[in-house]
């Protein structure tokens, strides 16, 4: 006897660049569409190319991944005639490159090391903006991705790193936007118009310079609105017709943000944490900002519904 309550998830595929994919979807689907609830799909972004706008492009990948699989989907339920709408679940996603050509170094010389420190990425600031374009892309499939884990938490390829026998614990440079996405990512995901001047980079094209996201709080009566401004050179200025929700009441402008991309934090001293902007106004149904140049931002606000 199983468990009525248990879920089941098809097995898709590690990454979007594996010859099989997504032929595996498609074949494994026909036969295990009514069965499961989900299929997963895994992702790591992160490259030691020099082209900065390039890696912030990244994100795009990840979304084209994501809409691919939901095609796939929606193909084998239209062959089966089913009326079941299959979910995404999104098994482990993250950056991860910093400690790949290390760890494999490491274990060529120490292959039976006991507990070797492996896979403990030490995040850049830029690294941080690539992770929150990637939870904003997360955020606007939530129609269809109902799961996404972030599958280390601590030290393997984590947000929060700690030191050897008892010693410090501290906070990654990505540990803000998984936080922030945490605390206020709950409830209802907008579909927002965006438009945005946009750029060409080597491996992507029309990469909009602000990504952005937003979540309604029913239960709060709170709007935040998540962006990440991609351009390392300019400010970003920001508008957004609020006139659906009423009137609106900003509660706090939190930016992340350095003018140098490569700096992490380290056990001795934190560089990379949040701040308070007051490049924000919100005026009844309008909210102007200024976004700073490579910056992750979340834009709070108390929503004063319409009768």
């Amino acid at each position: 006897m199983i468990d009525p309550s248990i879920e089941l998830v098809s097995c898709g595929s590690s990454y979007p660049e594996m010859p099989s994919f997504p032929c595996w979807e498609e074949e494994t689907l026909t036969h295990t569409y009514d069965e499961v609830d989900y299929i997963s799909l895994h992702q790591y972004l992160g490259s030691r190319a020099e082209d900065v706008e390039d890696r912030l492009a990244q994100s795009l990948g990840m979304e084209q991944f994501i809409k691919t699989v939901v095609a796939v989907c929606d193909y084998v339920k239209a062959k089966k005639r089913s009326r079941k709408t299959l979910m995404l679940s999104f098994d482990e996603w993250n950056v991860w490159y910093h400690s790949i050509e290390a760890d494999n170094k490491k274990m060529r010389q120490e292959p039976w090391k006991k507990a070797p420190q492996l896979l403990e990425d030490i995040y850049t600031m830029e690294d941080a903006l690539l992770f929150g374009t990637m939870v904003i892309t997360l955020l606007n499939h939530a129609d269809r991705i109902k799961i996404a884990c972030l599958a280390q938490l601590i030290n393997a390829i984590a947000p929060i790193m700690t030191e050897p026998n008892g010693g410090k614990l501290w906070k990654q440079t990505i540990f803000w936007p998984f936080l922030h996405a945490s605390l206020y990512g709950r409830g209802i995901v907008m579909k927002s118009s965006v438009d945005s001047s946009k750029y060409d980079s080597k491996n992507f094209c029309d990469v909009p310079y602000l990504e952005t996201a937003s979540v309604f709080d029913e239960e709060k009566n709170e709007l935040t609105l998540f962006a990440v401004n991609r351009s390392i050179q300019e400010t970003l200025q920001l508008t957004c017709d609020l006139k659906g929700f009423g009137k609106c009441q900003l509660i706090e402008h939190i930016q992340l943000t350095s003018n140098d991309l490569g700096m992490v934090n380290t056990v001795k001293k934190e560089n990379i944490f949040p701040t308070q902007s007051a490049q924000t106004k919100v005026e009844d149904t309008y909210l102007t900002s200024l976004l700073s140049k490579s910056s992750w931002n979340v834009i709070r606000m108390k929503v004063h519904l319409m009768d």
